[in-house]
């Protein structure tokens, strides 16, 4: 899954800036946006990898998570 960031014009004319949603693809992240934002207009839009976790961590891995 993918992280969609995007800053729109609502149908009231305000500028709502940094609306995160995580989506498959950006269709899917432009449904679920026009869901909460009715008839807004999308000023610009950026796509960024959702980051992964490290699931199965060793003991080394813990110590450098926690001294950081």
């Amino acid at each position: 899954m993918n992280k969609y960031e995007f800053n729109i014009r609502t149908r009231n004319g305000q500028r709502v800036d940094k609306i995160t949603i995580q989506a498959l693809d950006r269709a899917t992240a432009e449904e679920r946006l026009r869901q909460m934002y009715r008839q807004c207009e999308i000023i610009d839009s950026t796509e960024a990898p959702a980051v992964t976790r490290q699931e199965n961590m060793d003991v080394e891995g813990i110590i450098n998570l926690i001294t950081k």
